[in-house]
């Protein structure tokens, strides 16, 4: 595939554009509005799909791609003669695309990866209209639970509780619980005893294969973008419940409070004994907006801000960015904060991954999970940490985590 250079890989392109011009004037007659069936070539013998669609009304393009019931749209699209960028919301990567009639070649790049960021892709425009179909509901897999076990025979062996669930046109869908948080929403298929379960949400690009054998699932493989794989197999087993996440991360001996000084958005230094915080009721949200539980989380965070600030709580992120560029960070968090219409604190750490965020915390024992959130008392005491999210995907897992949250946070702030 040839991309133009002056186009493809041009960068510091500002992706916020409203076409004001005609398809046909843009492409020579090829129109790009459809629905299409994608793939990620994620080595020489494992693609990926995907199904997105491309719409043009009231003079913006927007792509909506899809995850079983999530839809995740973008306006943030730049299209030059037959060269496409998409740049997915929130997270920092894009597709550079080169338009074809009915197909679209290109590349993936995830910015917030240093290695094997770039992945092929190619897109087969299969529906005119982008009408998404899905099929009905059935009971192959309803509601199962299953003990999943990954790297059985490795010391890197960790476990998880796989849900998933089957239509009567084999359409699957499900998702894994783990200790750090949930693999969000995967769809796919099966083919006999085969099958995929995929996702794909602008830094997740999973995919899972496996074989149904009994109550079982064997030669389970997950594919991880292009720069991890892991083996996994799974038992049917309706009372597999994971560790408690109150239980994972905590306060060292000797230890009651948290405490740390980072700078906000605007560069100023911010920390728990500033005044806002006094006799308030402090959520501290460990995340990074390279992390798609940690978005699923302030998705749920900014409304829950909203409805109880005026009651007394006050919501602080700390932000481990994949970046040393303190202005890229911030950038990436305004982005998020916009998004989700995030009202609360962020702070910029300066420090990436779970290593530096235990160094940045020492008061912790570790940070294993991005989300970590902390909840402390109007004392400045922490009465809970909690490690990992489990979202939207999860089902009554998310519904009792809201649930739990909602009661324990009206419980703090009525002392």
């Amino acid at each position: 595939m040839k991309i133009k250079n002056s186009i493809l890989h041009k960068s510091g392109i500002t992706l916020v554009v409203s076409l004001l011009f005609f398809v046909n004037s843009l492409f020579a007659g090829i129109d790009p509005e459809g629905y299409y069936s994608a793939k990620l070539q994620l080595n020489d013998s494992v693609v990926l799909p995907f199904k997105f669609n491309l719409r043009y009304e009231l003079g913006i393009y927007t792509a909506t791609f899809f995850n079983d019931t999530e839809e995740i749209k973008t306006n943030e699209i730049i299209i030059k003669e037959d060269s496409v960028f998409i740049r997915m919301p929130v997270f920092d990567s894009e597709f550079k695309i080169q338009m074809h009639d009915k197909k679209m070649t290109g590349v993936w790049i995830n910015y917030a990866r240093k290695n094997k960021n770039i992945i092929p892709f190619i897109a087969i425009k299969i529906w005119p209209d982008g009408v998404y179909v899905k099929g009905n509901d059935s009971i192959f897999y309803a509601n199962s639970a299953f003990e999943v076990t990954f790297n059985e025979n490795s010391k890197d062996k960790y476990k998880a509780k796989g849900v998933f669930h089957e239509s009567n046109y084999y359409y699957t869908t499900g998702t894994f619980l783990t200790e750090t948080g949930d693999y969000r929403y995967l769809s796919g298929s099966r083919s006999g005893n085969q099958f995929t379960l995929s996702c794909f949400d602008g830094s997740h690009a999973f995919l899972f294969t496996g074989q149904v054998k009994g109550d079982s699932i064997v030669n389970g493989h997950f594919y991880s973008g292009a720069h991890h794989h892991e083996a996994w197999v799974a038992k049917r087993n309706d009372k597999f419940e994971l560790r408690n996440p109150d239980s994972l991360t905590y306060l060292k001996p000797g230890f009651t409070k948290i405490d740390f000084n980072f700078k906000n958005l605007e560069g100023k230094s911010v920390s728990l004994q500033d005044e806002k915080f006094k006799n308030k009721v402090v959520i501290i949200q460990i995340m990074g907006t390279w992390c798609p539980n940690c978005m699923d989380e302030t998705k749920f965070l900014a409304p829950f801000y909203d409805k109880y600030k005026s009651k007394g709580l006050e919501v602080v992120a700390l932000a481990f960015e994949r970046t040393d560029d303190f202005n890229k960070a911030v950038s990436n968090i305004q982005r998020s904060k916009a998004r989700f219409n995030a009202d609360y604190e962020f702070l910029i750490t300066m420090k990436t991954g779970k290593d530096q965020a235990s160094e940045a915390l020492p008061m912790l024992n570790e940070v294993m999970a991005f989300p970590t959130t902390i909840y402390i008392d109007k004392k400045g005491i922490v009465r809970k940490i909690y490690t990992g999210f489990n979202g939207p995907a999860t089902g009554d897992a998310h519904t009792k985590f809201v649930e739990d949250t909602t009661r324990f946070v009206e419980k703090l702030l009525a002392e």
